[in-house]
């Protein structure tokens, strides 16, 4: 039992991290305002209980702690900084349209660098680790999983949770205070206004570092591929500042009809939100939910416009009847070759993970207060452009 009331205060998180760690440094301090307006947000709005405070104030004290230890890595390996980046392949689309399938299938290819679950938690080492050893952050982000498991054991049929497995950079986001991260794991609508209207570029600037230092970790284990491949739906509403940051990304958009997309992410968002808090309205998921989403795609749409070369599209029914012809397509517009190694390796993934081995996940439009009309009327422009052509891809 916790005693007392856990501090949600700047001061606090920030004395808790360096006496942690026995550093100082963070490097550029930008994240210290968004950092605050998440904390006065989840003290304030989210209804946590306490042991929902204290999972909150650990994980941001562990950002902390990752931004630290990074920074002194900076330091005393100035080559981290050196690492290219070169033609990232950046999966976006909305929440539940194969997005997570694609992105490791792709991930297969011995030619493709991802981001793992672990590695996202945790990006910086922990003391003491020798590259190629037995990697301790995998040992507690397995701990991790269990525990959410264990908290709301229907993300097993939302979400293929697996601490080894490549998994979404807006957990590298997220270091900066700038993602939906934590809007995902509590109901703080401020935060979560405020950050929409804010720049997010120096929180890309950021990311790109992150990758820059994994890259540097992948080579010094020994791996050596050729790009990126990444995916979160977060940079649906930011794609105008990845290709700021990342002048020569190539863009693969997956659809699928809202109609069945958007309830099934107020499902998963709702099975994340329980785990930390002592009332949570289904309506206020859907609700906040439905709309980030809609804003999200409209400035998609917006920059597509400006970039029609930079992006192609699969659509969900596609990429399930036959995932390896939809590779087949990225691949040609990318420009890169499918040699039969990188191929059988992707038909060995998805062999291996058919979407049937998981639960089945129930859910309803009316339990998160939405309606059919509502999400046509919502996202009327993004149907009419990429699902009413084509009918129902669910």
């Amino acid at each position: 039992m916790l005693e007392s009331p856990v501090g949600l205060d700047e001061a606090s998180v920030i004395d808790e991290a360096r006496r942690k760690v026995g550093l100082s440094d963070f490097g550029d301090e930008c994240f210290r305002v968004p950092m605050r307006m998440l904390l006065a947000s989840l003290d304030t709005e989210a209804a946590l209980t306490p042991i929902g405070r204290f999972v909150q104030r650990q994980r941001i004290v562990d950002i902390l702690v990752n931004r630290l230890r990074a920074e002194d890595h900076f330091r005393r390996h100035p080559e981290i900084l050196e690492e290219t980046i070169t033609k990232p392949l950046v999966i976006v689309g909305l929440p539940r349209t194969g997005t997570t399938m694609l992105h490791r299938t792709l991930a297969a290819d011995p030619r493709m660098y991802s981001v793992l679950w672990y590695e996202c938690r945790n990006p910086s080492p922990f003391p003491a680790t020798s590259c190629g050893g037995c990697d301790p952050r995998i040992a507690e982000a397995e701990s991790q999983v269990a525990a959410m498991i264990e908290g709301s054991p229907e993300l097993a049929a939302i979400h293929p949770l697996d601490a080894r497995a490549p998994d979404e950079e807006i957990l590298l986001l997220e270091h900066s205070f700038c993602s939906t991260t934590p809007e995902a794991a509590a109901n703080v609508p401020s935060y979560g206004k405020w950050l929409d209207a804010q720049d997010q570029t120096s929180a890309y600037v950021y990311l790109r570092k992150l990758l820059q230092f994994l890259q540097w970790q992948k080579k010094q284990a020994g791996s050596r591929a050729e790009r990126w491949v990444l995916k979160t739906p977060h940079h649906l509403g930011f794609m105008d500042v990845l290709f700021k940051v990342f002048p020569d990304a190539c863009v693969v958009q997956t659809h699928r009809d809202p109609l069945e997309t958007i309830p099934s992410l107020a499902s998963m968002i709702h099975a994340v939100w329980i785990l930390a808090a002592d009332r949570v309205d289904p309506r206020d998921v859907g609700r906040q939910w439905s709309d980030k989403m809609a804003t999200a795609l409209t400035r998609c749409m917006r920059v597509r416009e400006q970039h029609p070369d930079r992006f192609i599209d699969v659509w969900y029914m596609d990429a399930v009847k036959d995932p390896i012809g939809e590779v087949r397509r990225i691949y040609e517009f990318i420009g890169f070759p499918l040699p039969a190694l990188a191929e059988n390796a992707m038909r060995d993934f998805v062999a291996r993970n058919p979407r049937e081995k998981r639960p089945p996940h129930h859910y309803t439009l009316a339990q998160f207060g939405l309606t059919e009309p509502g999400i046509a009327r919502d996202f009327a422009e993004y149907r009419r452009r990429f699902i009413l052509d084509r009918g129902r891809t669910g």
